[in-house]
């Protein structure tokens, strides 16, 4: 009895994810999620149109990533998209805020 047991927690412990992996792959998708809005304001030299440019290729991508995960989930295109598209908004508005509060805004104007 102690055997099959000991055979069933491990299969148990098997099936868990591997906190390593998922840091590695947040991180890593983090990154290049962030690259996408960063590259698209590095071509843009005017600065009124970068600040409409940003958030419009910013949704894109969220729109994007949002719809591959639902496809590949197998889950609600729409609700997914929106989820994405909704908490990345927020995650950027959090991160505006604070950058604001600690007045190390990158969004100064130079002429």
């Amino acid at each position: 009895m102690t055997d099959r047991n000991d055979e069933e927690k491990l299969m148990e412990k098997m099936k868990l994810p591997n906190p390593y992996q998922a840091a590695f792959a947040s991180a890593l998708s983090f990154s290049i999620g962030a690259l996408i809005p960063l590259l698209s304001a590095a071509f843009i030299t005017d600065y009124k149109i970068r600040l409409m440019v940003i958030p419009i290729v910013a949704t894109l991508a969220l729109t994007t990533f949002g719809l591959v995960g639902a496809v590949l989930g197998k889950s609600p295109i729409l609700r997914s998209c929106l989820r994405i598209v909704c908490g990345g908004f927020v995650a950027m508005g959090v991160t505006f805020g604070l950058t604001k509060l600690l007045s190390s805004c990158g969004l100064q104007h130079y002429e």
